[in-house]
C-alpha cells in the first residue's frame, strides 16, 4: 500500500480501476459492453505439499478477478525455481494449479520462469467483464451490510503448519477454504446488486476494510465476535512463534486509524494477520443482505455479516468492537 501511493497516476478515459485505490485489479473498458482485468499474484509456498500450494496459488491469483465481479479466461504462469530440486515438485506445483484453472474454466496460455535461490508461484489472470457490473473497493456507501465469505487465521496456520507445531490433519479446514474459489460468491453478489468488494489476502481482514474505507470515503463499524475464524487459529495465536512477520507491519501501518474496543488482544492479533486466498468482504445495501447471506450459504459459501458501513468521521477510518 505505501509503494503504490508514489507511483505517478495514470490517466485515460477507458481506464475504468487503475492504482488509485488499491484495488484488487486493473479494469480497462474495450467497449461499452466489455471490459478487461488483469491481475497478477506470486508468493512462496505456504504449505509443503506441491499440489496443494499450487492449487492455493491459482485460487489466490484469481480471486481477484472474481473480487471485482469478473469472470477469468487466461492465464499465464510466474516460477521462479531452484537449479538443484527436481523438476517433479515444480511438475506437481503446475499441476495443482492447473487443477484450479479447469475448476475457474480458465486457460493457461503460457509463463515464464527463471533460476532463484527459492521457490516462488503465482499467475498472471484476464478477465472480463460488462463494464456496468465493474465491483470495486471503493463503492460502499453509508447504510451498507458488511459481508465476509471465509474465515480467517490461514496466516498463523500456515505459520505453525511450516514449524511442524501443527498437524496438517488439523489444517484440513484452512487448507480447504484456501483452495476453494471465490466463483460463487462473485457471482451471487453481482447479481444481489452488491456496491463494492475486495478481497482478503496479505494484508489481513482490518487491510483490505481500510482500502475500501478510504477509498469509498466512508467509516466501517466490525463487529469483532462475527468474524469466523477457522479451526485452532485462535489457539495458535496466542504464540508469539506462529505470528507471521508482516501481522505486525500491517497492525503498525493501520493502527493510527482504527478505533479498538474489544478487549481480546489475541483475536485483535488476528484481525492483521495476512490470508493467503482470502474470501470476499461484500459491501451491500443492508436490505439485501440477509439475501445474499441466505443465497452464498445455499452455494456452499460460509458467508456472515460482520459490521456495517457509515458516514466518515475524523479521527478514524475503522471502529472494532
Amino acid at each position: 500500500m505505501q509503494v503504490l501511493h508514489r507511483l505517478p497516476h495514470i490517466k485515460d478515459k477507458d481506464l475504468l480501476v487503475g492504482i488509485e485505490t488499491a484495488d484488487d485489479a486493473g479494469v480497462y473498458r474495450l467497449s461499452e459492453r466489455l471490459a478487461v482485468i488483469s491481475t497478477l499474484d506470486f508468493f512462496p509456498p505456504i504449505v509443503d505439499d506441491p499440489f496443494t500450494f499450487g492449487a492455493i496459488a491459482a485460487a489466490n491469483s484469481l480471486s481477484d478477478i472474481y473480487a471485482m465481479g469478473g469472470v477469468p479466461r487466461l492465464a499465464l504462469n510466474i516460477v521462479c525455481f531452484p537449479k538443484d530440486l527436481g523438476l517433479d515438485v515444480l511438475n506437481e506445483i503446475i499441476r495443482g494449479s492447473m487443477d484450479k484453472l479447469k475448476e475457474a474454466d480458465t486457460l493457461l496460455v503460457g509463463g515464464h520462469s527463471i533460476v532463484d535461490a527459492g521457490i516462488k508461484y503465482g499467475l498472471s489472470i484476464t478477465g472480463f467483464i460488462n463494464p456496468k457490473n465493474v465491483k470495486a473497493n471503493k463503492g460502499a456507501v453509508p447504510g451498507d451490510a458488511l459481508i465476509l465469505t471465509k474465515p480467517i487465521g490461514t496466516g498463523v496456520i500456515a505459520s505453525a503448519l511450516k514449524a511442524g507445531r501443527l498437524k496438517q490433519s488439523k489444517a484440513v479446514d484452512a487448507l480447504a477454504g484456501m483452495t476453494a474459489l471465490n466463483m460463487a460468491a462473485s457471482k451471487a453478489m453481482v447479481e444481489a446488486g452488491a456496491n463494492a468488494c475486495t478481497d482478503i489476502t496479505g494484508f489481513g481482514v482490518l487491510g483490505h476494510a481500510m482500502e475500501m474505507a478510504r477509498g469509498s470515503g466512508v467509516n466501517l463499524v466490525i463487529r469483532s465476535s462475527d468474524i469466523p475464524l477457522y479451526p485452532f487459529a485462535y489457539e495458535l495465536v496466542k504464540m508469539n512463534a506462529n505470528r507471521p512477520r508482516t501481522l505486525f507491519s500491517n497492525r503498525d501501518f493501520l493502527i493510527k486509524d482504527i478505533n479498538i474496543s474489544m478487549r481480546d488482544s489475541d483475536l485483535e492479533l488476528l484481525l492483521f494477520d495476512p490470508q493467503t486466498s482470502g474470501g470476499l468482504l461484500i459491501s451491500i445495501p443492508s436490505d439485501r443482505a440477509s439475501m445474499l447471506v441466505r443465497r452464498l450459504k445455499r452455494a456452499g459459501v460460509p458467508a456472515t455479516m460482520i459490521g456495517r458501513v457509515v458516514r466518515k468521521e475524523k479521527g478514524w477510518r475503522i471502529m472494532v468492537e
